[in-house]
């Protein structure tokens, strides 16, 4: 998958500007595509330049002018291509699974702080997701919206993001647990 079919997909949900499409990224794509502004502005530039996406400039007052963009009937052909083809099995790329692989009880200590760090930021994400998830649903509850809303896609992607972290969380638990339990006595100050 390019950054570019991510651009797409998100800009299916109507027009935004490279600002609102960078908050959309931090809050909803992130736990399956990141990418940081700069290079979304960059993306954009490339989907506007091969007619995948259509850009306005909106004059403001007392603000500075935006630009804002919209997917093209080739960009929803693009994204059709890309559903059609085959998808890639996902891969797992962690600095923290390497910590965690090497653990022994020199590193123990060190380790589980990494650990603690990451189930700090696990708990976070996965209550950033689910009110997500609620302002995506509104007054409805998950099953009428998902066996009525317009678009369902969002919604899947950001309750697969909160499942990942509250099983990262989870993960974090134990193994620090199963750490402590097996080295905890290498691993008090001396």
């Amino acid at each position: 998958m390019a950054l570019r079919h991510a651009v797409l997909a998100v800009l299916l949900g109507g027009e935004l500007s490279g600002y609102q499409l960078a908050k959309v990224f931090d809050t909803g794509v992130s736990n399956f595509w990141f990418a940081s502004p700069q290079q979304l502005y960059t993306e954009l530039t490339k989907l506007e330049q091969a007619g995948l996406v259509d850009g306005r400039l909106v004059i403001q007052v007392n603000r500075p002018n935006k630009r804002v963009y919209t997917v093209t009937e080739d960009g929803v052909a693009e994204l059709d291509r890309f559903a059609a083809a085959d998808a890639k099995p996902a891969v797992i790329r962690d600095d923290l699974l390497v910590k965690v692989h090497a653990v022994d009880p020199s590193r123990a200590r060190a380790v589980v702080a990494r650990i603690e760090e990451r189930a700090v930021q696990a708990a976070a994400k996965a209550e950033l997701f689910d009110e997500t998830l609620r302002n995506l649903r509104g007054d409805l509850d998950e099953e009428t919206f998902l066996a009525t809303a317009e678009r369902i896609g969002p919604y899947l992607t950001c309750l697969r993001g909160k499942r990942f972290e509250e099983e990262n969380l989870d993960w974090c638990r134990r193994s620090a647990d199963l750490i402590r339990a097996r080295w905890g006595a290498e691993m008090r100050e001396e």
